[in-house]
């Protein structure tokens, strides 16, 4: 068995170092010196391509941010623009839709020798073209029959009226129509006022 100060071949270890970054053991100190100086201009270097690399990344990647930044902010612009003339386009399809009850209005007035018969056959016949306008643009009257169960999000209650006992409509039902309401494309511009049937 050796003794502890000789050393077998298997207990012999070997430098991990690579041998390129180390000068070998019998060099001169100024071997050294240029070896630790080049070593250390390596790593300079591979630090300095690094550093190019990455700030060539950021660079891309500013511009990448700044370029979707600036296509949200035209979505928005191009959005708000539709929404505006959406907007306007809605309101100015509805006045030129009532342009032609204003027409028959002032063409009833305009004639002077009209009998009562001829006014009320224009006048109903101006209501009728007012109705087909409001109903092409989806404002849609409420018109609750009598018998008709309350709604509160379609009718508003002015009074209950008490029921006779002999009466066969139900209690919270509708008696009357005092005034239509009106809807816009399923949402109410104005509820129906109505008399609700109260308990018998």
């Amino acid at each position: 068995m050796p003794s502890d100060n000789q050393m077998t071949d298997n207990d012999r270890i070997e430098p991990t170092l690579n041998p390129i970054d180390v000068p070998p053991l019998g060099a001169s100190p100024e071997e050294r010196e240029a070896a630790q100086a080049a070593n250390d201009t390596d790593v300079l270097n591979k630090a300095q391509a690094d550093l190019a690399a990455l700030q060539a990344k950021n660079a891309e990647l500013a511009e990448q941010f700044m370029r979707a930044q600036a296509d949200v902010q035209n979505t928005r612009r191009r959005a708000e623009d539709e929404i505006s003339k959406a907007r306007k386009f809605a309101v100015e399809g509805f006045a030129e839709s009532m342009l032609a009850v204003l027409d028959s209005l002032e063409a009833g007035l305009a004639h002077k020798d009209a009998t009562p018969e001829q006014i009320r056959e224009g006048t109903e016949a101006t209501l009728r073209q007012l109705k087909s306008t409001l109903e092409r643009n989806k404002v849609i009257e409420i018109n609750p029959a009598a018998g008709d169960k309350f709604d509160p999000h379609r009718h508003q209650a002015i009074s209950v009226v008490p029921l006779p006992p002999d009466s066969p409509q139900e209690a919270n039902t509708v008696v009357t129509v005092l005034q239509k309401g009106y809807l816009i494309a399923d949402r109410i511009l104005r509820p129906a006022l109505v008399t609700v049937a109260g308990g018998k």
